[in-house]
């Protein structure tokens, strides 16, 4: 049983931190995009 549950803990892990970084890249995009935008109008 530890084999098993090491590797789904390790898939996990590994699907966690690309969801993550996927969101963090995102995420950073789009606040680099819209500051700049709320700047400009104030």
């Amino acid at each position: 049983m530890k084999p098993i549950t090491m590797v789904i803990i390790g898939a996990l892990l590994v699907a966690l931190a690309v969801v993550g970084y996927l969101y963090y890249q995102r995420t950073n995009n789009d606040i680099t995009i819209k500051l700049p935008k709320v700047e400009f109008k104030q």
